[in-house]
């Protein structure tokens, strides 16, 4: 996919371009009043652009609460009259799309578990062919940036004009701190690629909980996020859905008032040439630090030679694990954290290995 989507898709306008963009609301619609006293009490905030509700609850297990259904529409539909705000329903059929308009829902976004479906976005995408309504997808749920993408491109291809990015995290294997692993990495390529779409955040299903809300959210400001979707409810604790990770509406401004919002960039002409000042110093170090890489390589591939004249495997355990041993020791002594260090020289023994492969099975 290239920088942007096609000369035919302007720049996001409508309810998308505001920023920072808040969206808010519970987990669950689960009653009329149980909605509508969440969403007044957000609306009194003054914080909140948009009110959210799941009215369809795609879960892991059947027997579960999966939503109320489509007779919670009206009870939205009621919010918005009552508070004047814009409202958005996550959809994962054609039949939500077309419930979720018939009671004048704003904006649709599609879920982790949808996105991760060709299926399912191309049969979404076909529902809104020729609708002029705001779509925001949410990232998939396993790490494939091509997923995401994809989801992109089919609503694009429909004529679907007005779109956004949601980050919610992805699931990882042993992962304990979040619900799902942020990842930022992915959510900051998709930004290169697609400058043009607006991108929020999701620290309620990152989390998984409440105590980690504020420090995700600041995270996603400090990387220039469009907004942030954050799970709210009247009573949290006994909520029918995602308790450990909504907040009451009271909570929920105190949050954001702690939030520092930053820009992008400023018109300070000495700040400007500072900042050029370190970035030139980042590309020299960069420039010598691949320098030193090609160089390890080629030594890597001299080892390889000469094993493959020994008739020696490419691996060896105890050294990768000296490696590792000392690399960490090392990186500690200069303030780089044990995982950094893991993931780089996870990097550099593959391409070592495939260098040596290469080498290997050279006729």
């Amino acid at each position: 996919m290239s920088q942007s989507l096609t000369a035919e898709q302007p720049a996001t306008t409508s309810l998308l371009k505001k920023k920072p963009l808040i969206i808010s609301g519970p987990c669950s619609a689960e009653t009329e009043e149980q909605l509508i006293a969440t969403c007044t009490q957000l609306a009194a905030t003054g914080k909140v652009d948009m009110l959210r509700a799941g009215i369809w609850k795609p879960r892991t297990k059947p027997g579960m609460f999966e939503g109320i259904g489509t007779k919670g529409l009206p009870w939205l539909q009621k919010a918005k009259q009552l508070t004047g705000l814009p409202t958005t329903v996550e959809v994962a059929t054609p039949k939500h799309v077309e419930d979720a308009l018939a009671f004048d829902v704003d904006v649709l976004w599609i879920g982790a578990r949808t996105t991760v479906n060709p299926f399912s976005v191309q049969a979404l995408a076909d529902a809104l062919r020729g609708v002029d309504i705001p779509v925001l997808i949410k990232n998939p749920v396993h790490p494939d940036l091509e997923l995401w993408l994809g989801a992109v491109e089919r609503l694009a291809k429909v004529g679907v004009k007005d779109l956004g990015l949601i980050h919610r995290g992805f699931a990882s294997y042993g992962n304990t701190e979040f619900r799902n692993a942020p990842m930022w990495h992915l959510p900051i390529e998709m930004k290169r690629r697609l400058p043009e779409l607006p991108i929020i955040c999701d620290p309620s299903h990152i989390c998984g909980n409440r105590t980690g809300l504020a420090a995700v959210a600041q995270k996603s400001i400090d990387l220039d996020f469009d907004g942030l979707m954050l799970e709210s409810h009247i009573d949290p604790d006994n909520a029918w859905s995602d308790a450990k990770q909504q907040v009451t509406p009271q909570r929920l401004a105190e949050l954001l008032d702690g939030l520092i919002w930053r820009h992008e960039t400023t018109d300070q002409q000495e700040f400007l040439n500072k900042l050029a000042q370190m970035r030139e110093q980042i590309n020299q170090l960069d420039d010598e630090i691949l320098h030193l890489l090609g160089r390890r390589m080629q030594v890597a591939e001299n080892i390889g030679t000469y094993k493959k004249e020994n008739n020696i495997t490419i691996l060896q355990a105890s050294r990768w694990n000296e490696i590792l041993e000392r690399g960490i020791q090392k990186g500690h002594k200069l303030g780089l954290t044990e995982d950094f260090i893991m993931k780089y020289f996870d990097a550099v023994h593959l391409e070592s290995i495939n260098r040596q492969n290469r080498v290997m099975n050279q006729k």
